[in-house]
């Protein structure tokens, strides 16, 4: 009878509500760790990887060779590239592009690159406003290795810009 007594009044004063009150308080006046996003930055792990770009070597010549590993490797299918011979007999490519919405971020396009062409980069601030922008073609990746290829050497352990 005690403990259907005991039972009957945690049910009347509500003792789960209490208890859950209670871890409440106690995290209500706690130091807070929210970050204030755009003034505030967390720090990225040195394995982040972001955005992709296409590497030039220091004459300007695009690194790919059209060799297609990253496309093979990809396990969500999200490289499409085409190529063509030049008069030197050099293969090159005339399209490179890349699904961000299929990408997983895993790295092995960058890994499987014999030439170091394809890299994923630290940009994680990029967005789409309209309906086909998340297809990054051939051109809008070499101008992002353009701009960022100090950055890239840099985080690949290179003091020269390029490799």
């Amino acid at each position: 009878m005690n403990t259907r007594v005991r039972q009957l009044l945690r049910s009347f004063l509500l003792w789960e509500l209490l208890k859950g009150l209670r871890v409440t308080g106690r995290h209500l006046f706690a130091r807070k760790i929210t970050v204030q996003y755009p003034e505030e930055k967390t720090p990225k792990s040195p394995r982040f990887r972001g955005l992709h770009a296409l590497r030039r070597y220091p004459n300007g010549e695009e690194r790919c060779i059209a060799c297609k590993l990253c496309e093979a490797v990809c396990p969500a299918a999200a490289i499409t590239i085409e190529s063509e011979e030049r008069e030197d007999g050099t293969r090159r490519t005339t399209r490179y592009d890349i699904d961000l919405f299929k990408c997983i971020y895993c790295g092995f396009c960058e890994e499987a690159c014999p030439v170091d062409s394809i890299v994923e980069t630290h940009i994680h601030e990029f967005h789409f406003e309209n309906r086909g922008e998340n297809v990054i073609t051939k051109e809008q990746l070499l101008a992002i290795g353009d701009q960022y290829e100090a950055e890239i050497a840099a985080a690949r352990g290179t003091d020269a810009p390029y490799r």
